[in-house]
């Protein structure tokens, strides 16, 4: 690749000098144009696209259908609409809801992954204290992402998160991720542990929220662990709340990864690759549930815009009609074969390969077995001057989501990219 062009160095100089630094994190590249499963930057570089600008690009970048959805609407013209109506929104939803389970009646639309959060968590303690007024506690896993606003980051559990917030809600209670290097879990010893040490009675739980796979590592959980917690749902009339905001909409060779574990949840937040790039978000769920606040008391400002909503039912129309999950089901088990493969070449410096379908993560290691979050950062930056573009998570794991339209042929190019990183990074 080519070094970076004076007016490259201007605008990273000045975003430096304008721009919160809390923007900054990824790999230096000014995109330009994004193209299918390719990306291009102002000087003409082109690179394979492994991040899918963060899992929002499924269906590719720039689809013609997507975009072609988005003209009509300029064409009209029409950019916003508040919450009065609009073809665009009606459309969307009906076909949201008729592509998925017949257990989600409806939704309500956001703009933001973070929003979808807020809004389930509002929509869960509205519903527990419909049934009983103490029933308001909410547990999630430490060390799951759903978002960055407060009751986002409450759910975290990441005592650095909670710094700024300067306290906590006491109703809010965390389980520890059960990592793969944990020993065997068990739900029912982890959930025993917590009501004792809060001295918390399960019927004053309202939700369980679970991050389908723990994002920064691709991390599912195990399929009984998952189970025993739905279990343990339905006998305390408890909601089982999925944030899907990164691994929905085809993205794990399923519509929505919760799917793989064979359980029925209560309510989904989706996001990210609803709508291949315009912001949408959402939670869909049951009408007993979703209706449960009065007419007009949960609006935000963009919600269901019609520029969105018209993408939204493009992208879902594209991955209907070009078998999306499909693909992201094959091509998974191509780039997880071949992950393995250098794993076991290069099992001094990968602990793990985790993911499924169409996105994985790479766990580095170096040879005492401590997780080695500069040995990521090298293997970034060398696939970056040689063509691909990973997601740079500023810990020991590589992360890697192409959307799911790249060609087997361009993944197993970008792969051999990554294996050649390891090689030399390793011989280092």
């Amino acid at each position: 690749m080519a070094r970076m062009s004076n007016l490259e160095d201007d605008i990273f100089s000045d975003l430096s000098k304008y721009e919160a630094r809390a923007m900054h994190g990824q790999l230096p590249v000014v995109w330009d144009k994004a193209e299918g499963a390719t990306v291009t930057d102002i000087s003409g570089n082109t690179w394979i696209d492994l991040t899918s600008t963060i899992f929002v690009a499924n269906t590719g970048h720039a689809h013609p259908k997507v975009l072609s959805a988005l003209r009509s609407v300029l064409d009209k013209p029409l950019l916003h609409t508040y919450t009065f109506t609009h073809e665009f929104r009606r459309n969307f939803l009906k076909k949201l809801i008729e592509s998925t389970p017949e257990y989600f009646e409806k939704a309500f639309l956001l703009s933001a992954g973070t929003e979808a959060t807020e809004c389930a968590i509002k929509l869960s303690r509205m519903y527990g204290i419909n049934i009983r007024k103490d029933k308001k506690a909410i547990i999630s896993f430490r060390g799951a992402m759903h978002g960055r606003t407060l009751g986002a980051e409450m759910l975290k559990g990441d005592p650095k998160s909670e710094e700024w917030i300067g306290y906590m809600d006491p109703n809010i209670h965390h389980l520890e991720f059960p990592f793969p290097n944990k020993g065997r879990p068990s739900f029912e010893s982890d959930i025993d542990k917590l009501l004792n040490l809060k001295k918390l009675d399960p019927k004053n739980i309202t939700a369980i929220f679970i991050e389908s796979y723990i994002g920064w590592g691709a991390i599912f959980f195990p399929k009984a662990y998952v189970q025993a917690i739905e279990k343990f749902a339905k006998e305390n009339d408890i909601l089982l709340v999925f944030d899907e905001i990164q691994s929905g909409i085809g993205r794990t060779g399923k519509f929505f990864a919760y799917e793989h574990y064979g359980v029925t949840p209560d309510l989904v937040c989706f996001g990210k690759g609803i709508s291949s790039g315009p912001p949408l978000s959402g939670v869909i769920g049951s009408a007993k549930i979703l209706d449960i606040p009065e007419t007009g008391s949960m609006s935000s400002t963009h919600s269901a815009n019609p520029l969105s909503c018209a993408a939204g039912l493009a992208t879902l129309e594209i991955v209907e009609q070009e078998k999306l999950v499909d693909q992201a089901r094959h091509k998974g088990n191509v780039l997880h074969s071949e992950l393995n493969r250098i794993r076991d070449r290069f099992s001094d410096h990968i602990s793990y390969i985790f993911g499924k379908g169409l996105v994985a993560a790479i766990i580095t290691q170096n040879k005492e077995g401590v997780p080695d979050k500069e040995l990521a950062t090298k293997i970034c930056n060398y696939c970056k001057s040689h063509g691909v573009l990973l997601v740079h998570t500023g810990r020991e794991s590589i992360k890697i989501g192409p959307p799911l339209i790249i060609s087997e042929e361009m993944l197993r190019k970008a792969i051999l990219i990554i294996e050649e990183a390891f090689r030399i990074m390793c011989e280092e």
